[in-house]
């Protein structure tokens, strides 16, 4: 396995890890009781994304330890989220404090998206037992990763839309169609016009 690729794993790997500790966070910060469902969902899937991850290391062989810069870099976003959650929390504006949380999950799924495309990109050109056991895991969890993205984004939309004093669509229209590709998630958006 190339270096680029044992990068790629790690840093993903870094980002479920980190996801975990943002939607445990998130969720001490969310009012909307349809969003903190949808969140607790998406925690128990993160936290499956870490096994399945750490399954994948260690058909590969793989270090689950192993440091580089770019780990530490995600970890070091994702502990920058959760900070920014706590000082949101500490401000005593529950609905502001929501908001922050959805913009720190739109920003942990964006890299955890990216992460998994990759992954998908480069399994459909590898060879053998690699690639059978990449395919593997990006056929069980992208779905899932789409899901988080857009879901999420449409969720932060609203919200702000709502905290702005403007017509609200909650819960958004990704989730009602159950997006799960930008050009759904596009359509669900300018839906969203009409339903408002």
């Amino acid at each position: 396995m190339s270096p680029q690729v044992n990068e790629l794993l790690l840093q993903m790997l870094e980002t479920e890890l980190g996801g975990v500790r943002v939607y445990k966070l998130a969720l001490a910060c969310v009012s909307n009781e349809h969003l903190r469902k949808e969140w607790k969902r998406y925690l128990k899937q993160t936290e499956h994304h870490v096994e399945v991850m750490q399954a994948l290391f260690e058909k590969l062989g793989l270090n689950l330890e192993q440091e580089t810069p770019g780990r530490g870099v995600v970890r070091h976003i994702g502990e920058g989220l959760v900070q920014a959650m706590e000082l949101a929390q500490q401000g005593g504006d529950p609905a502001g404090a929501e908001l922050v949380a959805c913009e720190c999950v739109v920003q942990a799924e964006t890299k955890d998206h990216l992460n998994w495309s990759l992954l998908t990109r480069y399994a459909a050109e590898a060879d053998g037992d690699e690639a059978k056991a990449l395919t593997e895991v990006c056929e069980e969890v992208e779905d899932e990763e789409d899901e988080h993205l857009y879901h999420s984004k449409g969720w932060c939309r609203e919200l702000w839309i709502a905290w702005l004093g403007l017509p609200a669509v909650l819960p958004p229209p990704e989730e009602e169609k159950d997006v799960k590709s930008a050009l759904d998630a596009a359509q669900a958006e300018e839906e969203r016009k009409e339903i408002a």
